[in-house]
């Protein structure tokens, strides 16, 4: 089993193309760490050089009689393989690999990363990259990379590492990051990723003891089992993965065959995989900064209640609406301890935000107070201060932060942010004390939102539920399916499906009409035809057999003309029901991350409003019922306005099957949807069934 530290502390390396010019590719990591002083032993290789840089250089790898550990590869993809065969044969453990012209090319290069994935799987030898930027140790000086950032901000060890699949971006998140005082132990790209992937990397991370945060970049992810593992690592081992995914476009989403594929755009899986295995996504490096620096005193409150305290009316306010924004409680403080407040300062708003107003420049004892009364008596899990450019004056900044310490004493299991303006030596006392110091009062806000998010996170004690795959499974036609065939295996499914017939002739449709008072809906029968009303293929309130008859006659007429080439099966009939929300109810297969269901308002508005929720299958109810929770229409299911709850129990009973469903037959279907599904408080009844089979 591969460790951080088997990769990031090698006892030696060899820089095979290495450079005498300190300013090319081959050149800059040997100019990294003679000039670091890496303790290592480091061997040039360079067939045209006896020496390289004041070090004497070898022709290949063979003639170098030490044990070589790590291989740094900076030579044409054509040479390439051969340098690895030599590295397995030196018995190294690792190699990274600048070198591109691989699988981003195609043709001669997707051939050449096969034979480097070969070689990789068959010796045992990681492999880092190809087409990647190297990556960094800086507790032991090892510098294997050839980004220019080094040259100008050498890195610091602390507990951040940093992971991320784009070299140059990586490097700009490392730089940034630098610049805002934080330590990055490990910095790591992976390129390609023909062996070690981003979710490895972050797996390796989370299991290494020197590391307390982990910043992560992807653009795609190749292996899901193996991503998700990675995070619920972190999360057991209490590690932040703060993450970035680029590309929230559609563009890489399933076949629109259903409405469930093409609302399953990458980005909302994405989304919901993230969230469920604990690492926290962030829209830009700014944030993610923000966040990887409130990190650093490692308090992760566990709720969601926080105070604001503030100097200024309106900060407090702005505060407040960003704590809305982000679904946190700016819960009022009680009564009495309001009184309490305004018998200090009679003229303050004691709710919360609690305004110490202008007063707090005469006293600055009322800070401590006012602290102790909301973290004693409000039940905050954190308090944010907001005092503006107040905290950078030489006559208030040391006793400003006095008064905090003295407000923060028993209470330093509790994070206190504070947003001020004042100047890098300023802000570095505070922090040195162990206080967080961020200007902008709505970042300051995301950011406690973010740990917040972990402590959330770090406190679940997540219970694989056993999954007997074999008690889901249902016999399934190898063949297009329509929607009788759906109907019947979801019946089996045990998922509410309304009872429908085949119909192939017109006189079939005389024992339907025997009955008063019931209504049709007569659809077209196609296992090539997954849109019906796009074809006309849909008649409504059918009430007698002439009725009937008539829609058999113009459903056909309308799908010949329409569709063709289509095989027809009949038609359908089944009784009419109306009333209720319309939902959609899904379930897919996705490339990467496996079976998914999917809930959302449906209907016609399913991919216009996309209002949907998505989980990994199977679930359980309680997944279920957040999975309701969590869309921006849920109030409808719970009864707003006067209205009756829905049978929110049987729709979550649906979501369940559904999910058990796809989880136990995922090797024969891709897709699933119920579009849309009436749910009520008399009836939860899908009334249009898909099953898209392999």
């Amino acid at each position: 089993m591969t460790t951080l530290k088997e990769i990031m502390s090698p006892k030696s390396i060899a820089i095979v193309g290495a450079s005498d010019n300190k300013a090319r590719i081959g050149g800059r990591p040997l100019a990294h760490m003679i000039e670091q002083k890496f303790s290592g032993g480091i061997f040039p290789i360079n067939p045209n050089r006896d020496t390289v840089q004041g070090l004497k250089a070898y022709p290949s790898l063979l003639d170098v009689k030490e044990d070589l550990d790590f291989i740094l590869v900076a030579v044409p993809s054509k040479i390439v393989v051969k340098v690895l065969k030599q590295a397995v044969e030196k018995k190294a453990k690792t190699a990274l690999i600048f070198s591109s012209g691989f699988s981003e090319i195609g043709g001669q290069g997707e051939i050449y990363q096969n034979q480097i994935r070969e070689i990789s799987q068959e010796s045992g030898l990681r492999v880092i990259g190809p087409n990647c930027l190297g990556l960094f140790n800086s507790a032991t000086n090892f510098y294997p990379t050839f980004t220019s950032t080094i040259d100008r901000a050498t890195p610091r060890p602390g507990g951040i590492a940093i992971a991320s699949q784009s070299g140059a971006y990586g490097s700009h998140i490392y730089m940034v990051a630098h610049q805002k005082g934080l330590g990055i132990r490990y910095w790591m790209t992976t390129g390609n990723e023909v062996d070690l992937s981003v979710g490895e990397t972050i797996q390796l991370m989370a299991e290494d003891p020197e590391v307390h945060s982990i910043m992560a970049y992807v653009e795609s992810v190749k292996n899901g089992e193996q991503f998700t593992k990675a995070l619920d690592t972190a999360r057991a081992e209490k590690k932040p993965v703060i993450f970035m995914k680029v590309g929230r476009s559609e563009v890489g989403a399933a076949a629109a065959n259903s409405h469930t594929a093409s609302l399953a755009g990458e980005d909302v899986i994405y989304d919901e995989i993230l969230r469920a295995h604990g690492a926290y996504r962030v829209r830009s490096t700014a944030e993610m900064l923000d966040v990887a620096y409130a990190t650093k005193p490692r308090i992760f409150p566990a709720g969601k209640n926080l105070g604001l305290v503030t100097i200024s009316g309106g900060g407090g306010v702005l505060m407040a609406d960003a704590a809305s924004d982000e679904g946190l409680t700016v819960g009022p403080m009680p009564q009495d301890a309001q009184d309490q407040l305004k018998e200090l300062v009679p003229f303050a708003s004691p709710m919360n935000p609690v305004d110490v107003t202008a007063q707090f420049f005469n006293d600055l004892s009322i800070v401590p107070k006012f602290t102790d009364l909301m973290l004693s008596r409000g039940g905050y899990d954190a308090l944010i201060g907001f005092w503006t450019s107040v905290a950078g004056s030489p006559l208030l900044s040391k006793p400003l932060l006095s008064s905090l310490k003295q407000a923060m004493k028993g209470y330093e299991d509790k994070l206190f942010i504070n947003c001020m303006v004042a100047p890098d030596e300023i802000v570095k006392t505070y922090e040195n004390e162990g206080f967080l110091c961020i200007e902008d009062p709505t970042r300051a806000v995301v950011a406690m939102s973010a740990l917040m998010f972990f402590g959330e996170q770090f406190k679940l004690n997540e219970i694989k539920q056993d999954f007997n795959k074999n008690k889901y499974l249902i016999d399934i036609p190898k063949r297009k399916l329509n929607e009788v065939d759906c109907s019947e295996i979801l019946i089996k499914a045990n998922l509410p499906i309304i009872k429908s017939s085949i119909i192939r002739t017109p006189n079939e449709l005389l024992p339907f009409f025997d009955k008063k008072n019931t209504k049709y809906v007569i659809k077209i029968l196609s296992p090539d035809i997954q849109h019906k009303t796009d074809v006309g293929g849909v008649i409504l309130n059918i009430e007698n057999i002439d009725q009937a008859k008539d829609a058999f006659k113009r459903i056909t007429q309308n799908v010949k003309e329409k569709a063709p080439n289509a095989i027809i099966d009949g038609v359908m009939i089944a009784p009419m029901v109306k009333g209720g929300i319309e939902c959609i109810l899904g379930a897919k297969i996705d490339p990467v991350f496996g079976p998914m269901v999917m809930l959302g308002l449906g209907g016609i508005y399913a991919e216009v409003i996309k209002d949907i929720s998505f989980a990994e299958a199977p679930i359980t109810k309680e997944k279920a019922r957040k999975m309701i929770s969590s869309l921006k229409s849920k109030d409808v299911f719970f009864g707003a306005r006067g209205q009756p709850s829905v049978d929110i129990d049987s729709l979550i009973d649906a979501i369940v099957n559904l999910s058990n469903f796809i989880a136990a037959n995922s090797d024969r279907i891709d897709q699933v949807e119920m579009n849309p599904i009436l749910v009520s408080k008399e009836i939860v009844i899908a009334l249009d069934a898909l099953i898209v089979t392999k």
